[in-house]
């Protein structure tokens, strides 16, 4: 009985086996130069999730239908290599190049649109000056415009007491909309600065408000400031 017993899991390990194999012959990556052979999950008859691809070129990394997505490591014939994000197939978003030149490793580092190197990443968003802001944030919330809103808040709720308003900015035009004020048709990087009076949380006393921030990457950005 125990002789059946194992020869039924042998068999049982050979069809797993088998069933892996003829998965991995019949998983697909869509990208020509590293169509060769394939390890790694799939779905649907295409690679899917964490996987490594040989021909041509190597790819080791993640995949959704067929192609480079998420974040992997792309390895030229010719010995390039980069290390970053990818979408559909392409370098896309923040990434590393590594190549020979002159003999030395060189690197280029920087955000990457459809295999195309754009530039550096740019700089977070800087506080230049501020006086009497208990908390701000300030963050990219589209990329159609070029545009800074803003919002002011006191105890979670809009500030109404706000007086003796000063914005500039060293481009844009003036726009609003709603209770949001700020620019658009800007040309990055920004500084815009903000002067005016508002009265405590206690409403007690008023107190003078400076701030002043820079911001540098294109975009549509929202910022609020909380007094």
């Amino acid at each position: 009985m125990m002789k059946n017993l194992i020869k039924s899991a042998l068999l049982f390990l050979f069809l797993m086996i088998g069933v892996c194999l003829f998965s991995q012959e019949n998983c697909q990556v869509l990208k020509p130069e590293i169509a060769g052979s394939y390890t790694g999950k799939c779905k649907n008859g295409l690679a899917q999730g964490k996987g490594k691809a040989i021909g041509k070129d190597t790819y080791e990394g993640t995949f959704s239908k067929g192609l480079p997505e998420g974040k992997g490591t792309y390895t030229w014939s010719t010995g390039e290599v980069y290390t970053g994000e990818w979408k559909e197939g392409y370098q896309e978003g923040e990434g590393q190049y590594t190549f020979k030149k002159g003999g030395n490793d060189t690197i280029i580092a920087g955000i990457w649109i459809k295999d195309v190197y754009t530039g550096p990443k740019p700089a977070k968003p800087r506080i230049k000056s501020s006086l009497g802001v208990d908390r701000y944030d300030i963050r990219r919330v589209g990329d159609i415009k070029n545009r800074v809103l803003i919002d002011f808040f006191q105890s979670g709720s809009r500030n109404i007491g706000i007086e003796n308003f000063l914005m500039t900015t060293t481009s844009g035009y003036e726009t609003s909309v709603g209770q949001s004020v700020g620019y658009e048709g800007i040309i990055f990087p920004v500084v815009i600065k903000l002067n005016y009076t508002t009265w405590n949380k206690l409403h007690t006393a008023q107190n003078y408000i400076i701030f002043e921030f820079e911001i540098t990457e294109p975009g549509d950005w929202k910022v609020e400031v909380h007094n």
